[in-house]
Protein backbone atom coordinates (compact mmCIF):
# COMPACT_ATOMS: atom_id res chain seq x y z
CA UNK A 1 0.00 0.00 0.00
CA UNK A 2 2.93 2.30 0.65
CA UNK A 3 6.41 1.91 0.11
CA UNK A 4 8.70 4.96 1.16
CA UNK A 5 12.20 5.25 0.50
CA UNK A 6 15.23 6.98 2.13
CA UNK A 7 12.68 9.96 2.89
CA UNK A 8 14.47 12.70 4.14
CA UNK A 9 13.43 16.33 5.26
CA UNK A 10 15.47 19.30 6.38
CA UNK A 11 14.41 22.62 7.96
CA UNK A 12 17.21 24.85 7.09
CA UNK A 13 20.42 23.22 8.56
CA UNK A 14 18.06 20.83 10.59
CA UNK A 15 17.62 17.51 10.05
CA UNK A 16 14.19 16.56 11.04
CA UNK A 17 13.70 13.12 9.32
CA UNK A 18 16.67 11.16 8.36
CA UNK A 19 16.71 8.37 5.76
CA UNK A 20 13.94 6.68 6.28
CA UNK A 21 12.78 3.83 4.46
CA UNK A 22 9.51 1.87 5.45
CA UNK A 23 7.06 -0.74 3.55
CA UNK A 24 3.52 -0.52 4.96
CA UNK A 25 1.20 -3.64 4.23
CA UNK A 26 -2.86 -2.77 2.59
CA UNK A 27 -4.80 -3.80 6.06
CA UNK A 28 -2.37 -3.08 8.91
CA UNK A 29 -2.50 -0.65 11.58
CA UNK A 30 1.34 0.94 11.99
CA UNK A 31 2.81 3.04 15.11
CA UNK A 32 4.70 5.66 14.50
CA UNK A 33 6.22 6.16 17.95
CA UNK A 34 9.26 8.84 19.60
CA UNK A 35 9.55 11.33 21.94
CA UNK A 36 8.44 14.80 21.10
CA UNK A 37 10.62 16.37 18.41
CA UNK A 38 11.30 12.91 17.09
CA UNK A 39 10.21 13.56 13.33
CA UNK A 40 6.83 11.95 13.97
CA UNK A 41 4.92 14.88 12.77
CA UNK A 42 6.82 15.52 9.85
CA UNK A 43 7.35 12.00 8.40
CA UNK A 44 3.04 12.20 8.66
CA UNK A 45 3.04 15.24 6.54
CA UNK A 46 5.16 13.93 3.95
CA UNK A 47 3.41 11.06 3.82
CA UNK A 48 0.10 13.28 3.02
CA UNK A 49 1.74 15.90 0.45
CA UNK A 50 1.87 18.78 2.94
CA UNK A 51 5.17 18.98 3.15
CA UNK A 52 7.48 18.17 0.49
CA UNK A 53 10.69 15.78 1.33
CA UNK A 54 14.41 16.73 0.91
CA UNK A 55 14.93 13.70 -0.28
CA UNK A 56 13.51 10.16 -1.06
CA UNK A 57 10.02 8.83 -2.66
CA UNK A 58 7.02 7.81 -1.64
CA UNK A 59 4.87 5.95 -3.66
CA UNK A 60 1.43 5.11 -2.47
CA UNK A 61 -0.86 2.44 -4.19
CA UNK A 62 1.43 2.97 -7.69
CA UNK A 63 1.30 6.35 -7.32
CA UNK A 64 4.53 8.43 -6.82
CA UNK A 65 4.26 11.93 -4.52
CA UNK A 66 4.35 14.77 -5.72
CA UNK A 67 3.66 14.12 -9.44
CA UNK A 68 0.50 12.22 -8.37
CA UNK A 69 0.10 14.90 -5.35
CA UNK A 70 -3.98 14.98 -5.92
CA UNK A 71 -4.90 11.40 -6.71
CA UNK A 72 -2.63 9.72 -4.07
CA UNK A 73 -4.36 12.64 -1.50
CA UNK A 74 -8.33 11.65 -2.67
CA UNK A 75 -7.05 8.09 -0.73
CA UNK A 76 -6.16 9.47 2.24
CA UNK A 77 -7.64 10.98 5.05
CA UNK A 78 -6.04 11.97 7.88
CA UNK A 79 -6.65 13.76 11.15
CA UNK A 80 -3.53 16.82 12.41
CA UNK A 81 -2.94 16.37 16.55
CA UNK A 82 -5.76 19.16 16.90
CA UNK A 83 -8.39 18.74 14.81
CA UNK A 84 -9.30 21.31 12.43
CA UNK A 85 -12.86 22.09 13.45
CA UNK A 86 -15.48 25.14 13.20
CA UNK A 87 -16.39 25.78 16.51
CA UNK A 88 -19.10 27.99 15.75
CA UNK A 89 -20.93 25.50 13.59
CA UNK A 90 -23.07 22.82 14.23
CA UNK A 91 -21.41 18.87 14.24
CA UNK A 92 -24.14 18.10 11.58
CA UNK A 93 -23.99 21.24 9.62
CA UNK A 94 -19.88 20.87 9.48
CA UNK A 95 -19.78 17.50 7.90
CA UNK A 96 -22.08 18.89 5.57
CA UNK A 97 -19.91 21.48 4.63
CA UNK A 98 -16.98 19.26 4.74
CA UNK A 99 -19.08 16.30 2.10
CA UNK A 100 -19.87 19.39 -0.48
CA UNK A 101 -16.03 20.27 -0.54
CA UNK A 102 -15.36 16.81 -0.69
CA UNK A 103 -17.51 16.32 -3.71
CA UNK A 104 -19.97 14.68 -1.96
CA UNK A 105 -22.94 16.86 -3.68
CA UNK A 106 -26.33 14.58 -3.33
CA UNK A 107 -28.00 14.89 -0.60
CA UNK A 108 -29.25 11.11 0.05
CA UNK A 109 -25.54 10.37 -0.20
CA UNK A 110 -24.50 12.65 2.02
CA UNK A 111 -27.31 11.45 4.55
CA UNK A 112 -26.29 8.67 4.37
CA UNK A 113 -23.11 8.82 4.53
CA UNK A 114 -23.06 10.65 8.01
CA UNK A 115 -25.82 7.76 9.20
CA UNK A 116 -22.88 5.34 8.89
CA UNK A 117 -20.06 7.70 10.57
CA UNK A 118 -22.63 8.35 13.32
CA UNK A 119 -22.56 4.75 14.26
CA UNK A 120 -19.19 3.89 13.14
CA UNK A 121 -17.68 7.24 14.83
CA UNK A 122 -19.87 7.42 17.97
CA UNK A 123 -21.71 10.72 17.11
CA UNK A 124 -25.36 9.89 17.92
CA UNK A 125 -27.16 12.28 20.65
CA UNK A 126 -24.42 15.09 19.24
CA UNK A 127 -25.52 16.13 15.73
CA UNK A 128 -27.52 19.14 16.47
CA UNK A 129 -24.89 20.63 19.07
CA UNK A 130 -22.20 23.36 18.68
CA UNK A 131 -18.80 21.70 17.96
CA UNK A 132 -17.43 24.79 20.62
CA UNK A 133 -19.62 22.81 23.45
CA UNK A 134 -18.44 19.33 22.75
CA UNK A 135 -15.33 17.62 25.18
CA UNK A 136 -12.27 17.02 23.41
CA UNK A 137 -13.08 13.61 22.99
CA UNK A 138 -15.75 14.18 20.72
CA UNK A 139 -13.85 16.87 18.80
CA UNK A 140 -11.48 14.04 18.42
CA UNK A 141 -14.54 11.98 17.04
CA UNK A 142 -15.87 14.48 14.91
CA UNK A 143 -12.15 14.81 13.39
CA UNK A 144 -12.26 11.46 12.47
CA UNK A 145 -15.76 11.59 10.86
CA UNK A 146 -13.99 14.61 8.80
CA UNK A 147 -11.04 12.54 7.84
CA UNK A 148 -13.37 9.25 7.00
CA UNK A 149 -15.95 11.12 4.88
CA UNK A 150 -14.63 9.72 1.64
CA UNK A 151 -14.10 6.17 2.85
CA UNK A 152 -10.25 6.75 1.88
CA UNK A 153 -8.25 3.34 1.83
CA UNK A 154 -5.65 4.94 4.20
CA UNK A 155 -5.95 6.78 7.63
CA UNK A 156 -3.15 8.55 8.76
CA UNK A 157 -3.55 10.09 12.72
CA UNK A 158 -1.64 12.56 14.44
CA UNK A 159 -1.69 11.45 18.04
CA UNK A 160 -5.68 11.15 17.90
CA UNK A 161 -5.41 10.02 22.23
CA UNK A 162 -3.64 13.52 23.15
CA UNK A 163 -5.26 15.14 25.53
CA UNK A 164 -8.16 12.32 26.43
CA UNK A 165 -8.86 10.87 29.68
CA UNK A 166 -8.85 7.25 30.02
CA UNK A 167 -12.43 6.29 29.22
CA UNK A 168 -11.87 8.43 25.79
CA UNK A 169 -8.64 6.92 25.00
CA UNK A 170 -10.51 3.35 25.30
CA UNK A 171 -13.13 4.85 23.13
CA UNK A 172 -11.06 5.84 20.23
CA UNK A 173 -8.37 3.21 20.66
CA UNK A 174 -12.14 0.37 19.87
CA UNK A 175 -12.72 3.06 16.50
CA UNK A 176 -9.45 2.66 15.37
CA UNK A 177 -9.73 -0.84 15.74
CA UNK A 178 -13.05 -1.68 14.19
CA UNK A 179 -11.63 0.82 11.16
CA UNK A 180 -8.72 -1.01 10.56
CA UNK A 181 -10.54 -4.57 9.77
CA UNK A 182 -10.58 -2.54 6.17
CA UNK A 183 -8.38 0.32 6.03
CA UNK A 184 -4.38 0.75 6.16
CA UNK A 185 -3.73 3.17 9.57
CA UNK A 186 -0.88 4.95 10.63
CA UNK A 187 -0.99 6.68 14.17
CA UNK A 188 1.71 8.29 15.83
CA UNK A 189 1.70 8.69 19.50
CA UNK A 190 4.36 8.98 22.05
CA UNK A 191 2.80 6.37 24.00
CA UNK A 192 3.74 2.96 23.75
CA UNK A 193 1.06 1.24 25.80
CA UNK A 194 -1.21 3.12 23.17
CA UNK A 195 0.29 1.63 20.72
CA UNK A 196 0.48 -2.02 21.74
CA UNK A 197 -2.75 -1.87 22.64
CA UNK A 198 -4.04 -0.83 18.58
CA UNK A 199 -1.47 -1.63 16.66
CA UNK A 200 0.09 -5.28 14.76
CA UNK A 201 3.24 -3.31 14.16
CA UNK A 202 5.24 -0.31 16.22
CA UNK A 203 7.79 1.39 14.09
CA UNK A 204 9.93 3.47 17.26
CA UNK A 205 11.78 6.79 15.44
CA UNK A 206 14.45 8.57 17.59
CA UNK A 207 16.05 11.79 16.02
CA UNK A 208 14.82 11.27 12.50
CA UNK A 209 15.85 7.83 12.06
CA UNK A 210 13.99 4.48 12.62
CA UNK A 211 15.31 2.77 16.10
CA UNK A 212 13.12 -0.22 16.18
CA UNK A 213 10.57 -1.45 13.31
CA UNK A 214 8.77 -4.78 14.41
CA UNK A 215 5.76 -6.48 14.73
CA UNK A 216 4.42 -5.64 18.43
CA UNK A 217 4.45 -9.63 18.96
CA UNK A 218 7.83 -10.05 18.10
CA UNK A 219 8.50 -7.03 20.91
CA UNK A 220 7.33 -8.44 22.85
CA UNK A 221 9.04 -11.28 22.57
CA UNK A 222 12.12 -9.57 22.65
CA UNK A 223 11.17 -7.72 26.12
CA UNK A 224 10.73 -11.56 27.87
CA UNK A 225 14.54 -12.50 26.31
CA UNK A 226 15.83 -10.16 28.52
CA UNK A 227 13.71 -10.91 31.33
CA UNK A 228 15.85 -10.00 34.81
CA UNK A 229 15.63 -13.07 37.83
CA UNK A 230 16.51 -11.51 41.64
CA UNK A 231 17.64 -14.02 43.88
CA UNK A 232 18.25 -13.41 47.46
CA UNK A 233 19.61 -15.43 49.90
CA UNK A 234 20.97 -16.34 53.50
CA UNK A 235 23.66 -18.02 54.45
CA UNK A 236 26.15 -17.41 51.40
CA UNK A 237 28.21 -14.42 50.20
CA UNK A 238 27.39 -12.49 46.72
CA UNK A 239 31.04 -14.45 44.77
CA UNK A 240 29.36 -18.30 46.61
CA UNK A 241 26.03 -17.11 44.97
CA UNK A 242 27.78 -16.42 41.81
CA UNK A 243 30.07 -19.05 41.54
CA UNK A 244 27.00 -21.78 42.05
CA UNK A 245 24.84 -20.27 39.34
CA UNK A 246 27.37 -19.65 36.39
CA UNK A 247 27.97 -23.29 36.63
CA UNK A 248 24.38 -23.69 34.95
CA UNK A 249 24.21 -21.98 31.82
CA UNK A 250 26.95 -20.26 29.79
CA UNK A 251 24.68 -17.64 28.90
CA UNK A 252 23.78 -16.77 32.41
CA UNK A 253 25.31 -13.44 33.49
CA UNK A 254 25.14 -12.99 37.43
CA UNK A 255 25.51 -9.58 39.77
CA UNK A 256 25.56 -8.64 42.81
CA UNK A 257 22.98 -6.02 43.77
CA UNK A 258 21.61 -4.21 47.15
CA UNK A 259 20.32 -6.97 49.59
CA UNK A 260 16.86 -6.79 50.22
CA UNK A 261 17.71 -6.93 54.29
CA UNK A 262 20.81 -7.12 56.41
CA UNK A 263 22.54 -10.36 56.52
CA UNK A 264 21.25 -11.62 52.98
CA UNK A 265 22.79 -11.60 49.42
CA UNK A 266 21.28 -10.42 46.46
CA UNK A 267 21.89 -10.82 42.77
CA UNK A 268 20.91 -10.07 39.48
CA UNK A 269 20.20 -13.10 36.78
CA UNK A 270 20.71 -12.14 32.78
CA UNK A 271 20.13 -14.48 29.79
CA UNK A 272 20.46 -14.07 26.43
CA UNK A 273 18.26 -16.60 25.55
CA UNK A 274 14.27 -17.17 26.41
CA UNK A 275 14.63 -20.01 28.86
CA UNK A 276 12.97 -19.68 32.45
CA UNK A 277 16.23 -20.66 34.82
CA UNK A 278 14.46 -20.21 37.97
CA UNK A 279 14.10 -24.43 38.59
CA UNK A 280 17.73 -24.96 37.88
CA UNK A 281 18.53 -22.20 40.39
CA UNK A 282 16.30 -23.84 43.21
CA UNK A 283 17.63 -27.03 42.63
CA UNK A 284 21.26 -25.51 43.05
CA UNK A 285 20.61 -23.73 45.86
CA UNK A 286 18.62 -27.08 47.67
CA UNK A 287 21.74 -28.91 47.21
CA UNK A 288 22.92 -25.88 49.70
CA UNK A 289 22.53 -25.14 53.48
CA UNK A 290 21.45 -21.96 52.34
CA UNK A 291 17.44 -20.21 52.61
CA UNK A 292 16.25 -18.67 49.83
CA UNK A 293 14.47 -15.58 50.67
CA UNK A 294 13.28 -14.84 47.36
CA UNK A 295 13.14 -15.15 43.64
CA UNK A 296 11.02 -12.86 41.24
CA UNK A 297 11.21 -12.69 37.22
CA UNK A 298 10.56 -9.26 36.05
CA UNK A 299 10.08 -9.27 31.88
CA UNK A 300 11.27 -5.97 30.45
CA UNK A 301 8.34 -4.17 29.63
CA UNK A 302 7.94 -2.41 26.14
CA UNK A 303 8.16 1.17 27.95
CA UNK A 304 11.29 0.21 28.58
CA UNK A 305 12.64 -0.59 25.59
CA UNK A 306 11.25 2.27 24.14
CA UNK A 307 13.35 4.54 27.04
CA UNK A 308 16.46 2.86 26.21
CA UNK A 309 15.86 3.17 22.32
CA UNK A 310 15.08 6.97 22.90
CA UNK A 311 17.30 7.94 25.58
CA UNK A 312 19.75 10.80 24.63
CA UNK A 313 22.67 9.10 23.99
CA UNK A 314 21.05 6.56 21.36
Amino acid sequence: MIEVQKLTKYYDDFCAVNNISLTIRKGEILGLLGPNGAGKTTTLRMLTGYFKPSAGSINIKGLSMPEDALKIKSLIGYLPESAPLYHNMLVYDYLDYVAKIKGITDKEQRYDRFLQLSDLCGLSGIMAKPIANLSKGLKQRVGLAHAMMTDPDILILDEPTSGLDPNQIMEIREIIRTIGREKTIIFSSHILSEAEATCDRIVIINKGRIAADDTTVNLKQSAAQNAVIRLSVKGAADEEIQTLLKGIDDSLEVSAIAPIEKGVSSVEIRSATNQDFRSDIYLKIKQTDWILVQMTKESQALEKIFRELTREDA
